[in-house]
């Protein structure tokens, strides 16, 4: 018993081994690149100051705090708790929200909505800057080797960029593999690069000190602020920690940052700190400043591939957000092509790379340098942390039921942290941060509308359909000729009468020997157990209505419905069953809450879905749509 026990033990400690290099890989290559500019902003960028002694260790301290205050307290220790059945993420927690009358008003349950869609809109404003931002400022390390490489480094980053949108559709999971190591490497070379400058300068240790922080904004006055918001570069990936949850565990995140990555990173960042202070001349890149000549190039290799990985994390993560962002009703529906039979969660979304590989070429085309660049980083991950802490006050006080004097002290402290953050990047609007915002906007009056029509189109449907036991009722009397075969209806209400069938009988006379009315929803939680997925109730005259329930995370295959309802006693055969759908002509002349640019808006989002053939996974051939004019 002792022997299997250890081996168990031993087992655990392996797989929990295995995720922490994996987290490393994923979860950390945004804020693991950071130290390629985060520095450089603040002694460098657009609005950047001296690098004398207080203002070196003023912005060290600030940087020891801010990971120390945000990333460690705030997301390691306190936000990864609120997990949603092992997912994480700005939509898993506002599904966690309940929306009931009794817990909260509904008038303040849509604000949160809101607040909640308004923040993964934000997130992909930083899915499009990450990529373009880490790739430049790596490749721009050639420019200190060579000044005559200089005219090379856009188009090299472009090609770049191109290459690993590319690749996209592949899928990742075999390259995935080496990510953790690549990344194990990087740490382990930007810290001992750090400790050997920190060697012949430990006074710069004294920047822990909270108290060179005070005294740098005193000295400093408006420009401190200014700076605050180069700053906030070092805990920029910090909401990709809490969105990797599911896939490597609460355990796995807070070992492979505590033990690798915030000591690392706070290595280089004090490193760059104490060369500043010998050789102020190197504020124009003090990370490669740190970098031996002879060893220029290698790191320039090194920086590219952690920072294609770092891209790599937030484009699947942004692939992740537009598959939650669909099940809960925010997107139409789009093509997802899953690239892996074993790993769950590994997608691919043809419409969204195309637009975020447009995106990243084009903004480094437009703004051609990285520090140009991180005048419009910032906005979208502040805000979007600030929004994160609201979100988790609600999750503390009508989930967790924690008391208000409890909750609201913690709530205040990270709040104090991002909303400073997010008020030093509001400086930045006019130098590139109305790009995030532009973006983040568009995205959120997308969503919305979307959902608002969806709503408003399923109230119309649902108020027009015939009951059921009227309908049954006059089958019975009028008994319509009945065929050999099945028929699936598929319907958004679970009541009534899809528009499908009745458009069916009244034009063809006829009904099939089983008639299924299927309707599918998406639940708050991330994944449905196929225990949970189907319910089936027989309605009598050969009808049946089967209601199928998926998670968030997961995209519905009619096929597999199927099959588990003939495990409740639903018997077909997929050659004899004839999918029928509804396609909807919508008609924006009828009187709607709904603004009319917003139905114009609706209407051509709807055009533009996915055929609900393919995305339901219904067999080639064996499919009727029906066509339906709606006036909304």
């Amino acid at each position: 018993m002792a022997e299997r026990s250890n081996r168990n033990q031993t087992g655990r400690s392996a797989g929990t081994l295995a995720l922490t290099l994996g987290a490393l890989g994923v979860v950390y290559g945004d804020i693991g690149t950071s130290p390629l500019y985060a520095i450089q902003e603040c002694f460098h960028g657009m609005h950047a100051i001296p690098p004398n002694e207080m203002n070196v260790l003023g912005v060290l301290s600030l940087v020891f705090w801010s990971l120390t205050m945000v990333v460690t307290i705030k997301y390691v220790f306190f936000i990864l708790r609120a997990d949603n059945r092992g997912e994480g993420g700005i939509y898993a927690l506002l599904a966690l929200i309940p929306s009931e009358k009794k817990t909260i008003s509904p008038r303040m349950y849509a604000g949160i909505l809101i607040a909640g869609v308004l923040g993964a809109a934000l997130l992909y404003g930083d899915g499009l800057i990450t990529p373009a931002i880490s790739v430049l400022s790596a490749v721009e390390g050639i420019r200190v080797a060579t000044s005559a490489a200089s005219p090379f480094v856009v188009p090299l980053t472009c090609v770049i960029l191109l290459g690993l949108f590319s690749v996209q559709r592949r899928g990742t999971g075999d390259i995935a593999m080496i990510f953790g190591p690549i990344l194990m490497v990087w740490f382990a070379a930007i810290g001992t690069l750090g400790v050997v400058e920190i060697l012949k300068n430990p006074h710069i240790l004294r920047g822990v000190n909270p108290v060179c922080a005070v005294k740098f904004f005193m000295g400093n006055r408006f420009d401190g602020i200014l700076v605050l918001g180069a700053v906030v570069l070092c805990i920029t990936g910090g909401e990709a920690l809490y969105a990797d949850l599911g896939h490597f565990g609460r355990n796995a995140i807070r070992l492979s940052w505590l033990s690798v990555a915030c000591p690392a990173l706070l290595l280089n960042y004090f490193g760059q700190g104490a060369l500043l202070l010998a050789h102020p001349q190197m504020s124009s890149n003090p990370f490669y400043g740190l970098v031996p000549r002879t060893l220029l190039f290698p790191m320039v290799l090194l920086s590219t591939m952690a920072t294609v990985i770092a891209s790599q994390a937030m484009i699947s993560g942004i692939y992740s957000l537009t598959q939650q962002a669909i099940q809960l009703g925010f997107l139409p529906r789009l093509q997802i092509k899953h690239t892996s039979a074993e790993t769950r969660g590994q997608i691919y979304i043809e419409k969204v790379n195309l637009f975020l590989m447009v995106s990243c070429i084009g903004l480094v085309l437009v703004f051609r340098h990285s520090s140009r660049l991180a005048a419009a980083y910032g906005l979208a991950v502040t805000a979007t942390m600030a929004i994160t802490s609201m979100l988790y006050y609600f999750v503390l006080r009508r989930v967790w039921e924690w008391p208000i004097w409890k909750a609201a002290p913690v709530v205040a402290v990270f709040l104090a942290f991002d909303l400073s953050f997010f008020g030093a990047n509001l400086l930045k609007v006019f130098d590139g941060g109305w790009f995030t915002l532009g973006v983040a906007l568009v995205i959120t009056i997308a969503m919305v509308t979307w959902r608002d029509g969806r709503a408003e189109l399923s109230s119309k449907m649902t108020s027009a359909n015939l009951s059921l036991e009227a309908f049954l009722k006059d089958i019975e009397e009028h008994k319509p000729m009945r065929v050999q075969g099945t028929a699936v209806f598929m319907t958004v209400s679970p009541v009534g009468v899809p528009s499908a069938l009745l458009h069916h009988l009244f034009h063809n006379h006829v009904l099939h020997q089983k008639v299924i009315l299927l309707s599918i929803r998406t639940t708050d939680v991330p994944y449905v157990s196929k225990q949970e997925r189907v319910k089936l109730s027989e309605l009598g005259q050969g009808f049946y209505r089967v209601l199928a329930c998926y998670g968030f995370m997961e995209t519905p295959k009619v096929p597999e419905l199927m099959e588990l309802a003939s495990g409740l006693g639903l018997r077909t055969e997929l050659s004899e069953t004839t999918f029928f759908l509804g396609r909807e002509t919508l008609l924006t002349t009828g009187k709607s809450k709904m603004a009319k640019w917003r139905k114009s808006l609706f209407s051509l989002m709807s055009r533009n879905a996915q055929n609900p053939m393919t995305y339901f996974g219904l067999p080639p051939g064996r499919v009727v749509e029906m066509g339906i004019q709606i006036e909304f």
